[in-house]
């Protein structure tokens, strides 16, 4: 996957790269679906949840720079291989879930390969959680239509989000820096993924 999929997509740095290849991808699918693990797409994990494409997340996670002293949100961490990997460059990863089963799963799969710096916790995606916010670095596992202002407040000032942005164009993987309580987005890459649940724009309606 690293040689085929990430080092191609001109992901360069060290700490992804080790992550990938540290970090047993089919450990954290279903079991019936670990002979495709590694395919180079999203991957349904169940209950509307994926995995993003390793080339997307990589390159998201590329573009965000995480460093070893920062708290990350990871929101809709399914079944833990996001936040398994974002472990490995921040200082604590707090994995966000909306589906119980999944939190646990994630919780004894994360134990079962010794990363011990990720608080697993159930709640609304679209509600972040504030007990351990603000965070230098949040990270949404999905394309968002309408970012929620509870996840805006919960970025620290000086801090980045990335999500793969629905815009009027299509979709982009956006990087969005906070500064004097707004945050200002940059394009890193056209990119392509479902969207989250609740992160829908309202559909209206014309007579």
């Amino acid at each position: 996957m690293v040689d085929s999929q990430i080092r191609p997509s001109d992901v360069t740095k060290f700490p992804i790269i080790q992550a990938m290849l540290d970090i047993p991808r089919e450990a954290f699918v279903p079991v019936h679906k670990r002979e495709i693990a590694y395919i180079g797409d999203h991957l349904p994990i169940g209950k509307d949840r994926f995995i993003l494409d390793p080339r997307i997340m990589a390159k998201m996670l590329d573009s965000l720079n995480i460093r070893k002293n920062e708290l990350v949100l990871d929101v809709g961490s399914g079944l833990g291989y996001s936040c398994a990997i974002i472990a490995a460059m921040a200082e604590v990863v707090v994995a966000l879930e909306e589906v119980e089963q999944f939190v646990k799963e994630a919780e004894e799969t994360l134990f079962q390969h010794s990363v011990d710096n990720v608080i697993t916790v159930h709640g609304s995606l679209t509600e972040g959680y504030k007990k351990y916010g603000p965070f230098d670095v949040i990270i949404c596992q999905g394309a968002v239509e309408i970012l929620p202002d509870a996840l805006h407040n919960q970025l620290k000032e000086g801090g980045r989000i990335g999500m793969i942005k629905v815009t009027d164009t299509g979709k982009r993987c956006m990087i969005g820096f906070k500064e004097s309580g707004l945050i200002n987005w940059v394009t890193a890459f056209d990119a392509e993924a479902p969207v989250l649940k609740g992160f829908e724009k309202e559909i209206e309606f014309e007579f």
